[in-house]
C-alpha cells in the first residue's frame, strides 16, 4: 500500500499591509484516501483538499477549480487563492517547496517494484 506524504511549508498571507505574515502549512497526500487529491492545512484548523493536478498545472500557468486558484508568481513563487463565504485568502509559497511536495506525492503513489 502506498505511503502517505506529509510535508511542511511556510506560506505568506498576502494582504494590503506593508509587511507580510508568515504561516506554517501542512501539505498532505494520502493515496489510500484519494490518490488524486492533496490537502493544505492551516493552523486555524481549516483544511483545503483539491486535485493534485490543479496544483501541478497552477505552478506552470494560472489554473482554477471550484474555490481554489493556483498560479505562478514570478520565477520562484506561486500563489494559492482559497475562496470561502467569508472572503478570500491569498497565500504565497516558494514554488520549489510545492514542486518538492508534488515529487514526494508521485513517488509515494508509484507502484512498488520487486527485484
Amino acid at each position: 500500500m502506498p505511503a502517505a506524504v506529509e510535508d511542511y511549508a511556510r506560506g505568506r498571507i498576502v494582504t494590503d499591509a506593508p509587511q507580510y505574515r508568515s504561516v506554517p502549512v501542512s501539505l498532505t497526500y494520502d493515496p489510500a484516501a484519494d490518490p488524486q487529491a492533496v490537502s493544505f492545512a492551516f493552523p486555524s484548523g481549516r483544511e483545503w483538499t483539491f486535485p493534485r493536478e490543479l496544483l501541478e498545472t497552477g505552478l506552470k500557468a494560472p489554473a482554477s477549480r471550484g474555490d481554489i486558484s493556483v498560479w505562478p508568481c514570478g520565477r520562484v513563487q506561486a500563489v494559492v487563492e482559497f475562496h470561502t463565504s467569508d472572503g478570500v485568502a491569498v497565500v504565497q509559497f516558494d514554488a520549489k517547496t510545492l514542486m518538492r511536495f508534488l515529487r514526494h506525492t508521485y513517488a509515494a503513489a508509484a507502484p512498488a517494484t520487486t527485484s
